[in-house]
């Protein structure tokens, strides 16, 4: 175990397993059902293995922490959370989840979904958050290794849904996204892949509010991840839930899979006539 006199997040840990049994927690397992979360958000929170995610910050605050200091959970967490290195914890519990997965659900309505970038289309996106060539160059590397998990021996089955702004966001140059619309009709083409798309004219959606991904595994709590100025990793069930909901609502006002296959390869091709 990490110590926690060095290690924020052992530090945030050791406090909060002292605060869950003067609250009168004995257990983990009592705390999680207390708060909808699964044990095991709440182990690894008390063991530093993964800092909690602002919204279990928050709820941890409420439940072990009503008196205050106000919001000091949540920034302690936050601390813990930037100390991780090049992958923070809440993205090394989605990749924990994404390996397991034995079906992957992504809804993106602005960019192509990670696992399914070039490594130009990515790299392009890292740069336009402000990173450097460097950071941008690691943070690619990290989502090409994470892309192997569709070529394994048993590969999940992967059901992406975009909206149609997505084929005709600039992202990088005409060539890139050129580059990339190919790779997403190549990838369209794997028996496990399905990728669908909203038209435009479809107007308002109920996917509005914002990309997530929804990995499924066997014998695991289903696991959300949703993209915000902090992306956040969620086992929360409602919000599961929730998310899974909205799912279901924007692939069935999506393309099927042929149409929204020819749909790709037309707008590809617009963007090679502006190379």
């Amino acid at each position: 175990m990490d110590d926690p006199e060095s290690n924020p997040a052992a530090f945030l840990g050791a406090e909060l397993r002292r605060a869950r049994v003067a609250a009168g927690y004995s257990s983990q397992d009592a705390l999680a059902a207390k708060l909808g979360y699964d044990r095991s958000v709440i182990a690894k929170a008390e063991t530093g293995e993964r800092p909690p995610s602002p919204e279990v910050a928050d709820a941890l605050q409420a439940e072990l922490f009503p008196a205050g200091p106000e919001g000091l959970i949540p920034r302690l967490a936050k601390l813990a959370r930037r100390a991780d290195g090049p992958i923070p914890s809440w993205f090394a519990t989605w990749l924990e989840a994404e390996r397991a997965a034995h079906t992957l659900r992504l809804w993106s309505p602005i960019l192509v979904p990670g696992l399914l970038q070039t490594a130009e289309y990515a790299r392009a996106v890292f740069l336009a958050t402000g990173m450097d060539e460097d950071a941008a160059a690691e943070h690619v590397a990290v989502r090409m290794e994470r892309q192997t998990v569709l070529d394994r021996p048993h590969p999940p089955v992967v059901v992406a849904v975009l909206d149609e702004s997505v084929l005709h966001r600039l992202i990088g140059s005409p060539a890139v996204m050129a580059d990339q619309l190919a790779h997403l009709a190549d990838l369209a083409g794997k028996v496990n892949v399905t990728i669908q798309v909203l038209p435009s004219e479809n107007g308002a959606n109920a996917g509005l509010s914002g990309a997530f991904d929804l990995a499924s595994g066997d014998g695991a709590p289903e696991v959300l991840r949703m993209e915000a100025v902090e992306d956040v990793t969620a086992e929360n069930r409602s919000l599961v839930r929730r998310a899974a909901t909205i799912f279901v609502r924007v692939q069935a006002d999506a393309l099927p899979r042929t149409a929204s296959r020819t749909r790709i390869l037309e707008t590809a091709e617009q963007w090679k006539t502006g190379i």
